[in-house]
């Protein structure tokens, strides 16, 4: 991944996605919204206010728009410094306008807040901290300084100072609480569409897998008769030509790539997945193939069978989906990662129902987070890195298995053996995080139901 890709996938570079056009058009409706007040003002109200100044406001900005349109493409992304700029612009303008129409007294006085909140959703936190401040300081000048709003008969229209000081409480306050959950609610939408994003591109990659193994099992299955064929016609080859030293190595040569190929082959063609007899698989083996790549990393992993009286004792064959593989593994690997020394894989099933619990005999899920888990991106606390300082997770593998497995149709259930801080003792107990996988049979058997896999030839592989 590129460091360009990297920063989008980090919002860092968020403020660079709002085209020019957007701001546009957004200001030509602000200005008309500006130029119908000042109008029904005028003529309606029979205002006495600075008229020209206040069109005076209104042409700078259509002079921005005007300039913007022809000197800049429409489609121009503009960058982080450049979104401020417009933001504060538009925040100077509409103060100013506000200054010269009454400050506070003015109804009008609540949009103050919308810049804030723009800014707030698009644009980093240093800048949406400025524009805050610079927002705050205006509304507080305004509240003694500004231009009066005069009736045609020369009366001044105010409101009482107990609510102009509740109308600046409630416009710093809206700016902060507006910004503060602007800001909170769009970080929490950026990081679930970028967690979903990490958890298509898993996807993707182990479907690219499974795709290019059935490729390597069929090209495995065509070439096996002629290799064979090569084989034997070089054995006949070398028992023909063994009084003739040179011919006989060639021959034998023939026959020893032969069989390199055919290695090669078989060891390639165990990935493969396109055949119909090897997109199901039993319940036990789909499991150890999610486990294998975990299984030699210094923990020991126990796999268990559980019987029950509502089981017939036959295992069943579920589905070998990349996403019900991939998101057992990455539940395998968190438990391997945090186990002391053993992790436990337990399955049993029912007519109705099939269940993979995965236990470990760590320390378990941290107490807070027990009912955060499975959210991406989620931060540890200080004194857990110090535990644990070679481990920077982030909930994205949680994340990314949960929503795998929840694809195929499954329930998870995250919970602790015991209680996080009772003492431990001695390992080989499970005590550690658990986690519960619970399909719904008819959604993964492979046997029955409408998943169920036919028999028959298998199908050309789409290229």
């Amino acid at each position: 991944m590129t460091d360009f890709s990297a920063e989008l996938l980090s919002g860092q570079r968020r403020g660079n996605w709002i085209r020019l056009r957007t701001i546009i058009l957004v200001r030509w409706i602000a200005i008309i919204g500006q130029v119908v007040a000042l109008i029904v003002a005028q003529q309606v109200f029979k205002l006495n206010l600075e008229y020209g100044l206040c069109y005076l406001a209104v042409g700078i900005s259509v002079s921005g728009n005007l300039i913007a349109k022809f000197v800049f493409p429409e489609n121009k992304l503009l960058s982080e410094y450049e979104n401020f700029l417009m933001i504060l612009f538009d925040l100077l303008q509409l103060c100013f306008l506000l200054f010269l129409t009454g400050g506070l007294h003015n109804p009008f006085s609540i949009l103050v807040v919308g810049p804030v909140t723009i800014s707030a959703s698009v644009l980093a936190v240093r800048s949406t901290v400025l524009l805050a401040s610079v927002a705050i300081f205006l509304v507080t000048l305004m509240v003694e300084f500004h231009f009066p709003l005069r009736t045609e008969q020369g009366f001044i229209l105010r409101i009482p100072d107990i609510f102009l000081y509740g109308t600046w409480c409630a416009i710093v306050i809206a700016i902060l609480f507006s910004s503060i959950y602007s800001r909170r609610v769009v970080s929490e939408m950026a990081s679930m569409a970028e967690a979903l994003a990490a958890t298509q591109m898993a996807l993707s990659r182990e479907q690219k897998l499974t795709d290019l193994g059935g490729v390597v099992a069929a090209a495995a299955h065509e070439l096996g008769t002629p290799l064979a064929t090569i084989k034997l016609t070089s054995a006949e080859l070398m028992e023909e030509l063994s009084d003739d030293p040179d011919l006989y190595e060639d021959a034998a040569l023939i026959r020893e790539q032969a069989d390199r190929c055919r290695d090669i082959l078989r060891s390639m063609g165990r990935a493969g997945k396109d055949d119909l007899h090897l997109r199901q698989a039993p319940l036990p083996t789909v499991i150890e193939e999610a486990a294998e790549p975990h299984l030699d990393r210094g923990k020991a992993v126990h796999f268990e069978t559980l019987l029950s009286e509502n089981n017939d004792g036959q295992i069943p064959s579920i589905l070998r989906r990349p996403e019900i593989i991939h998101g057992l593994r990455n539940l395998i690997q968190n438990a391997v990662d945090f186990a002391r020394a053993n992790v436990w894989i337990e399955t049993g099933w029912t007519d109705q129902v099939i269940t993979i619990r995965i236990m470990d005999d760590g320390k378990g899920y941290p107490s807070h987070l027990i009912g955060r888990i499975g959210d991406p991106f989620v931060r540890k606390r200080r004194s857990e890195r110090k535990q644990r300082p070679g481990y920077e997770g982030m909930g994205l593998g949680l994340f990314i298995a949960k929503t795998l497995l929840e694809r195929s149709g499954a329930e998870l259930i995250f919970a602790n053996g015991s209680d996080t801080f009772s003492p431990r003792q001695g390992t080989g107990e499970r005590r550690g995080a658990i986690v519960e996988v619970i399909w719904p049979r008819a959604e993964i058997d492979a046997k029955s139901g409408d998943h169920a896999v036919g028999m028959g030839d298998n199908p050309l592989i789409d290229t």
